[in-house]
């Protein structure tokens, strides 16, 4: 069974940074995609950053236009886990974010930008930017 469990968030001005970690069990994780989903209240869960694997060690990031510039995507895969990077954070960024996994070899980068590419999902972890 999959765990992934995030942490990291928490209250910050605007303009500070905030790192948020991934935890993954379960599974091999060097081979899998990762993914990060943000949802505000009354919002649908929408799309932050992807990690996806490739083949060997070869992995391609990818981002939302709102973030791109701003977060940054990274995993360690000795320690099974998965970083968003966030600077220059905005009130706009307030959301609960959500860690994904997910399995299908060669899922594009417009699958990964999707909720349904992702098999297992992190319980959330809460990031509020004041102005």
């Amino acid at each position: 069974q999959v765990q992934l469990v995030e942490s990291g968030g928490g209250l910050v001005q605007a303009g500070g940074s905030l790192r948020l970690s991934c935890a993954a069990s379960g599974r091999t994780f060097s081979t899998y995609h990762m993914g990060w989903f943000r949802q505000a209240a009354g919002k649908e869960r929408a799309f932050v950053a992807a990690h996806a694997w490739r083949r060997g060690s070869t992995y391609y990031a990818n981002y939302a236009d709102s973030v791109q510039g701003r977060f940054t995507i990274s995993r360690d895969n000795a320690k099974n886990t998965v970083h968003l990077q966030m600077n220059s954070l905005k009130p706009e960024d307030t959301a609960v974010y959500y860690c994904a996994q997910g399995s299908k070899y060669g899922s594009s980068m417009y699958d990964l930008s999707r909720p349904e590419g992702y098999d297992y999902w992190g319980q959330g972890t809460q990031v509020t930017v004041s102005s």
